[in-house]
């Protein structure tokens, strides 16, 4: 997180959107710095994520809407906050196993890096997935199982609000199908697992070892062979992702296909 602070430091000055996604980040670092010091009530790290979201979406205003004008701006800046809060939650639940975040953070930064030569209309500006990418690449050496550093919720927690931002200002530019398909093992896997232990009333925010890459692993696949798996499946949904455009329908029903069939390997 901070070398990507350094990074965005200087060309946010120029950039009110990303300066934003800056001060954001840094906010929910800090705080999940004092979590690890001193446990802070969950009330409270929420009522950081929504303010850090407030502050983020002021920013993006002018950028369109997340409902793509199907429901009145007030509604759309609402579900967009709640999206974006369940987006921090889910990266940092999803960060279980070595290498794992690093690889869907490489994933979901590549994907807009290519969208910005594509469509930069519709990308976030290049130097802001390029910088997420080459330093989760650097970083990616040494979280590769078996992993010698590890991102904790320091590093999970404003990487998840970095990429959410960035990942909603391209979907209400009207991409929202690259938005979707991009990290959508993270969003499959952390999703139906909240569901399952919703149908249960177990209370959902504390740590358990139900998400699919989990149950892989406690039946015997190492860590290695379920992120190098999901590596391999966010190459294919980079791809899929970029082949959206002319009918968007089909790149998402396969997309989903091939994620559902790469967890049900994962709970075989």
């Amino acid at each position: 997180m901070t070398v990507i602070a350094m990074c965005w430091a200087v060309p946010a000055l120029n950039s009110p959107v990303s300066a934003a996604l800056l001060v954001g980040a840094l906010l929910l670092a800090f705080l999940s710095w004092i979590d690890d010091l001193k446990a802070v009530k969950i009330i409270i790290r929420l009522a950081a994520q929504f303010a850090a979201v407030a502050l983020g979406l002021f920013f993006l205003d002018n950028e369109g809407y997340l409902l793509q004008g199907v429901a009145p701006k007030w509604l759309d800046r609402i579900l967009a906050a709640i999206v974006w809060v369940w987006f921090i939650n889910l990266f940092n639940f999803m960060d279980g196993i070595d290498g794992i975040a690093s690889i869907e953070t490489m994933v979901i930064s590549s994907g807009l890096a290519i969208l910005s030569i594509t469509s930069p209309s519709l990308a976030p500006e290049p130097w802001l997935s390029l910088s997420v990418l080459g330093v989760t690449m650097g970083f990616l050496k040494s979280n590769w199982p078996p992993a010698k550093l590890f991102l904790g919720d320091v590093g999970s927690i404003p990487l998840g609000y970095i990429l959410g931002g960035l990942l909603l200002l391209v979907a209400m530019r009207g991409a929202w199908q690259v938005a979707l398909i991009l990290p959508l093992y993270f969003l499959l896997d952390s999703t139906i697992t909240l569901f399952r232990r919703l149908i249960r009333f177990e209370p959902f925010w504390r740590a358990h070892k139900e998400h699919f890459y989990q149950q892989a692993v406690s039946a015997g696949k190492s860590h290695a062979e379920v992120t190098t798996a999901v590596a391999i499946l966010g190459l294919i949904l980079v791809g899929l992702a970029h082949l959206q455009f002319g009918q968007p329908f089909l790149p998402i029903l396969a997309a989903t296909t091939l994620t559902v069939s790469v967890m049900m390997w994962m709970v075989k």
